[in-house]
């Protein structure tokens, strides 16, 4: 069974793929500090809750944007799997995608797995939101290459940076609010936040789609995607699977048999 790990810099995914179909997936803050025999234990809880074991797993990629974290992580492998893992972004590591901008090693491994797995899943060009610590618009062209794209910053980075500058806002949950006009600090604050990003989102989409002058299918994913469901008018899609299911590809094209 394969592991695959998706290490952001607010949270890391776990998700197993028995070869067919996946098992299952989870979710977990991103803490570089956690040891090896830290992440088993929690995992393994989590498995034998799904009737699963440790010792099914005997193959791991992993793509993570935080290098200090990929210590305990080959080692979780190593001690647990007995497998070595396979580190997205390692040179030895072919991702199999055409790269077509000026400067082609800029570009995150995190971005070029979530284009791979968009290709994977939906025919012709598309644009790949992900929203996490960053907010990035991703092109990909109909033969799965990668075109370019924004970044910008993220929801709770934004939120995170108000309540920090500014002395008098308070820390406040996203959510969407009632109304638009806020009747208070706090209702305020969520709208300008919520629909400020709501936004940010379909402004740059419409942009993106009158520069690239060619249909475009829009899909969102990372872990505050959710919230603009409903909100967005230019989102077609919402689909939380597109990292695992590159990290699998990826796996795929580079296994030794």
């Amino acid at each position: 069974m394969l592991l695959v790990i998706d290490v952001g810099n607010t949270n890391t995914v776990f998700a197993l793929h028995d070869g067919e179909n996946w098992r299952a997936s989870w979710r977990s803050s991103t803490d570089a500090t956690r040891t090896a025999d830290d992440h088993a234990v929690w995992l393994g809880t989590l498995m034998r809750l799904d009737g699963m074991e440790l010792d099914e797993i005997d193959g791991c990629i992993i793509s993570t944007v935080v290098p200090q974290a990929k210590f305990n992580f080959r080692n979780l492998s190593r001690r647990y799997f007995d497998a070595e893992p396979m580190f997205v972004g390692d040179p030895e590591v072919r991702l199999g995608v055409p790269i077509r901008i000026r400067r082609p090693e800029q570009v995150g491994a995190d971005r070029l797995v979530a284009a791979i797995g968009a290709h994977q899943l939906y025919q012709g060009a598309k644009i790949v939101i992900d929203s996490g610590t960053a907010t990035t618009f991703d092109v990909v062209g109909p033969d799965g290459g990668f075109e370019g794209g924004i970044i910008s910053p993220g929801i709770n980075l934004s939120m995170r940076a108000l309540h920090d500058a500014a002395a008098q806002l308070p820390r406040i949950a996203i959510q969407k609010p009632a109304q638009v006009i806020g009747q208070d600090t706090v209702s305020a604050m969520q709208s300008g936040v919520f629909w400020g990003y709501v936004d940010l989102i379909d402004g740059l989409v419409r942009r993106v789609k009158a520069e690239y002058n060619a249909p475009l299918t829009v899909i969102a994913t990372g872990g505050v995607a959710s919230l603009f469901e409903g909100a967005s008018e230019t989102i077609d899609e919402f689909d939380q699977s597109l990292m695992e299911v590159g990290l699998l590809e990826v796996y795929r094209r580079n296994k030794k048999d």
